[in-house]
Formats: structure tokens, sequence, C-alpha cells
């Protein structure tokens, strides 16, 4: 695995897609991300770690967008500015992410090996979060029982 560290492009495979964005017609480039997301989201017995690196960096461009969220710190990431990317897609991302760290994903089996394990997971829930924030617990009841 050419990963130096657990942000969204800092592996080889995340930092390639990013390249083929930047080399991409801007018309091309939500093209491009909705086919990676929809590969990773897909119904498939294992998704591959390619795929889910891909997915990955994917996902964090479509957080980038999200009002709720800084745009992600990378020096690895396109360059070159995207589309203003439709908000489809941050369900797609949601349910892409969810595959990669389910069971059925070599990424996360690989990255349950290494020692920073723990913070990949966080990464990966945070930028979840920001597309599909979690319900907060209801403070009060709405009725007496």
């Amino acid at each position: 695995m050419g990963t130096w560290d657990i942000g969204p492009f800092d592996n080889d495979t995340a930092a390639d897609f990013a390249d083929e964005l930047d080399e991409a017609a801007l018309e091309e480039r939500e093209a491009m991300i909705r086919g990676v997301l929809k590969r990773a989201a897909g119904p498939a017995d294992f998704l591959g770690i390619y795929d889910g690196e891909r997915a990955v960096g994917a996902a964090a461009l479509v957080v980038a967008q999200h009002p709720d969220c800084d745009r992600p710190r990378s020096n690895y990431g396109p360059s070159e500015p995207l589309p203003k990317l439709p908000a489809d897609l941050r369900m797609l991302a949601v349910n892409a992410l969810d595959q990669v760290v389910s069971n059925q994903s070599e990424l996360a089996e690989l990255w349950a090996e290494a020692a920073n394990w723990s913070k990949w997971r966080q990464d990966i829930t945070r930028l979840r979060d920001v597309l599909d924030p979690p319900i907060p617990p209801q403070e009060e009841a709405l009725f007496e029982i």
C-alpha cells in the first residue's frame, strides 16, 4: 500500500486520481467523481483497495463543496478547480464511504492491521458525518409516560 498518512489523498491511488482529474476537461470531472463513487457504492462481494482509496478521495471532494465544511488540506488532491457538484452526489458518497469501512472492503481490512487504524476510521467518519450528520439525541421527551 503506497500510503503515507490517513488523509483522503495521502496514498498513491487517490493522488493519481487527483492528477487524472486535473488532466481532464472541466466538464468531465463530475462524471469521473460520480463513476468512482458509483463503483464503490454499488453492490459487490468485495471492494478492492484501489476502488476504496479512489472513493475516499472522491467523497472528500464532495465534502469540500458542502457548506458546513472546510476544503480538505492536502498537497496531493486536485489543484485544478472542480465544477459545482450536484447535491445527489452527497448520498452516493455516504454509500461509498459505508462500503469502504465495511467487512467487504480490502482497504478497511488493511487499515485494521495498521497502528493508526483508529485515526483513519475517525477521518472517514468525519467525512461521512458532514454529508449525513448523525441525529443528536433528544434532550426532552415529547410525551410524558
